[in-house]
């Protein structure tokens, strides 16, 4: 038979390591719910069999009311809800185009270019975009780094830097790989094009990664390391 006090502290003790990830589950929402979710139900909803128009269309009913709320309610503007209605919306347009190729292979590029001047604008704007999808795997849900976060967000130049870095790494490269297809649209043969496009896609998302982890993810890293470890030191 257990203690009264064991009995007690045991609730507690199962209970703590959940909180982490309950912290983390807590910040992905946005990525989930605006990102995610979208994406998730266009696929089921072309597996359903419903055109690419309507599925595009229905998917993006949870970005655009989420958008809309937070315009009416909240006074402010969910900008991954907003960017996913816009790459939709983008998507819809192109999607009316058809006949000539060479327009057909601008397709990609155009819903690229939606989302690469996203993350620059907001970048230049001191209001990286990227940074509510980087937090989650900075912090871990971890409550000490997501203090850190918090406090380095609102008081670090250093880190406001590192973060608006980082967006303006991926929106550059974005918007680089966009023009760069769109040039090779016109002047590369279609049957080139037709795979280039993905090579082009692919290097410019791996280096990306490259430049942007070292350049943002790195040094965002090691300040977040250092100020949650900060209070426990004095």
């Amino acid at each position: 038979m257990s203690s009264p006090a064991a009995t007690l502290t045991a609730p507690v003790a199962e209970a703590a390591p959940l909180a982490p990830r309950k912290a983390l589950v807590d910040s992905l929402k946005p990525l989930l719910v605006d990102v995610a979710l979208p994406l998730a139900a266009y696929y089921a909803l072309k597996a359903a069999g419903l055109s690419t128009f309507g599925a595009l269309a229905w998917s993006s009913v949870v970005p655009a009311v989420r958008t809309v709320w937070g315009a009416v309610r909240e006074r402010r503007l969910n900008g991954l809800a907003a960017l996913m209605v816009s790459v939709n919306a983008v998507s819809l347009l192109l999607g009316l185009v058809s006949g000539a190729p060479r327009l057909m292979l601008l397709k990609d590029s155009g819903v690229s270019s939606i989302v690469g001047l996203a993350f620059l604008v907001t970048a230049l704007r001191g209001r990286p975009m990227l940074s509510a999808g980087l937090r989650p795997w900075l912090t871990r849900g971890e409550a000490a780094k997501t203090a850190a976060w918090e406090r380095l967000s609102a008081g670090s130049p250093d880190f406001r830097r590192a973060e608006i870095r980082f967006s303006a790494i991926w929106g550059g490269a974005l918007l680089t790989e966009c023009a760069l297809r769109a040039v090779g649209a016109y002047t590369v043969p279609v049957e080139t094009m037709v795979w280039a496009g993905t090579v082009l896609m692919v290097v410019s998302m791996v280096l990306a990664f490259l430049v942007s982890g070292r350049f943002g993810v790195v040094p965002m890293e090691r300040m977040i390391a250092a100020e949650a470890e900060a209070p426990s030191e004095r």
